[in-house]
């Protein structure tokens, strides 16, 4: 019996509490992920592939002002915006990446551009962003990407010193400099994993970066295996302390956990965001499994979050006492 096709969303983690922005806020981060897992939920039942209902969902989210990724994108120290993004097919385990591009307005279609028409899987800066315009990907002048909220951020993390809201400490230990910049330190990527009716997994993510970060630098959202996998068995999207998901391969971590281990999906998750803590690393995940098991892990105070089934109810969370406990 074929399980029922799912999609997992998530639009960033941190420390996010109750109190932290205003009910009205809190309306919107909640209206604008239902309305892309209506969408996403619709489509699967019509027959979509997993691969286009990622692609759909990361697109909406970047387009979406509240998250960091696309319009929404974080401004670098420099005053500009970087954009980075990755998307794999767990069938074929074809994959797609860009990074440090500038003025794309969906970089999850650009990282699709790369892993289709090129030869590569993952593409940077000026020569990514002249692939993706002779393959026609849309383009947007400089105020499309501006946002106050998002430049007040940048003004005050200039102000206290704060970088990308990381410290390095001893023993490889990495941990948060609490600020109340983005939502109470929120980690800003946005990502999607999603099972179809015929049994195929896909995974995307996109970020628009750290605020205050050094113009250049990548995190773990375009790096295959770090921020984003999939393969038969699992797909995986992250977000969190970029630098940690990269150094411990989180996203490929699970999956190798599952494929080699033959560890259930709760126990190589929930393996995973416990490695990330024990370096002192926060974040979370969204997967899903190829029997349509998805679990939604964090070890930051909340994550914007939400799933859904073909044939089911959408299920939407943001903190992290909410009911929705993140697995189904």
């Amino acid at each position: 019996m074929t399980p029922q096709a799912v999609l997992a969303i998530h639009g960033g983690a941190g420390e996010i509490v109750r109190g932290a922005f205003s009910s009205e806020a809190e309306r919107e981060f909640r209206d604008a992920l239902d309305a892309i897992l209506e969408q996403g939920s619709r489509a699967l039942a019509q027959g979509a592939t997993a691969l286009d209902v990622v692609t759909q969902a990361v697109v909406m989210l970047e387009d979406c002002p509240l998250f960091n990724a696309g319009r929404g994108a974080a401004y670098t120290s420099a005053g500009t915006h970087e954009l980075d993004a990755a998307i794999m097919n767990g069938s074929t385990r074809a994959a797609g990446a860009v990074a440090c591009v500038q003025g794309v307005r969906n970089p999850v279609l650009g990282a699709r551009m790369v892993m289709e028409d090129s030869p590569h899987v993952l593409m940077v800066g000026e020569g990514a962003t002249a692939f993706l315009r002779e393959r026609g990907a849309i383009f947007e002048p400089e105020s499309y990407f501006h946002s106050e909220r998002r430049l007040a951020q940048l003004r005050e993390a200039r102000e206290k010193g704060v970088f990308g809201m990381l410290a390095e400490q001893e023993a490889g230990r990495i941990v948060p400099l609490l600020s109340p910049l983005d939502e109470r330190t929120k980690m800003g990527t946005v990502g999607a994993v999603a099972l179809d009716r015929n049994g195929r997994l896909a995974s995307a993510a996109s970020t628009g970066g750290l605020t205050n970060k050094l113009p250049g630098r990548v995190g773990d959202t375009p790096v295959i295996g770090a921020g984003c996998y999939a393969d038969e068995n699992v797909a995986v999207a992250c977000t969190g302390m970029g630098e940690m998901f990269i150094r411990l391969g989180v996203a490929g971590g699970v999956a190798a956990r599952i494929r080699h281990g033959g560890a259930s999906l709760e126990a190589a998750v929930t393996e995973a965001i416990a490695e990330v803590g024990r370096l002192g690393g926060k974040g979370g995940l969204i997967a899903v499994d190829r029997a349509g098991g998805v679990i939604l892990p964090f070890n930051s105070g909340g994550m914007y979050r939400g799933w859904t089934r073909s044939e089911g109810a959408r299920h939407v969370a943001i903190y992290g006492d909410e009911d929705m406990a993140g697995r189904a």
